[in-house]
């Protein structure tokens, strides 16, 4: 089911965007990402008012986070899952959006490429292993709900946003 998310219209290949809105065309695939959860559409809003910059998306699933930030004007945009479904998923909707993406796999034993922007939307114990390694300014994580707590070490939140109890945080170094 499409969604609109500011500026960004979010759907499947079977259905016709709008002509006013910028297209972000997933077919997920095998993998997780449509772009109709909260925790996606809460960081695809976020990102729309964040300063332009290089982007990790971590555990990008279907690639619709990465392509939206790509689709925004970020640059470069990395995308990176340790799932070879995800990656090939990725692949594709990238060339489906005509965006330029790395795609790597990457897993929490990894070094982390360094970006301005960390995108995570992923589950809560996941994030906690990979924070000691992000090498980022600023991170914007989901995939959990608003009662579970998230300490960044290192970094404050500057913002939080919430839908149906699913949370985006954004946070800030220093």
């Amino acid at each position: 089911m499409p969604v609109v998310v500011g500026s960004l219209w979010i759907g499947p290949p079977w259905e016709q965007p709008p002509s006013e809105l910028t297209p972000v065309v997933i077919d997920p695939g095998r993998a997780f990402g449509t772009g109709s959860h909260p925790t996606t559409r809460l960081c695809v809003e976020v990102l729309q008012e964040l300063e332009l910059g290089s982007v990790l998306d971590l555990g990008c699933g279907s690639g619709v986070l990465a392509i939206a930030a790509a689709k925004l004007g970020f640059e470069p945009v990395t995308a990176a899952d340790h799932d070879e479904a995800a990656l090939a998923a990725t692949r594709a909707n990238a060339h489906r959006n005509s965006v330029e993406l790395e795609v790597r796999r990457a897993d929490a034993l990894d070094s982390l490429p360094e970006a301005d922007l960390v995108v995570a939307n992923i589950d809560l114990g996941t994030l906690e292993r990979l924070a000691p390694k992000l090498r980022c300014r600023r991170a914007l994580t989901s995939g959990y709900y608003e009662g579970e707590p998230l300490s960044l070490p290192g970094f404050r939140r500057v913002d939080r946003r919430t839908e149906d109890d699913w949370v985006a945080d954004l946070f800030a170094r220093g």
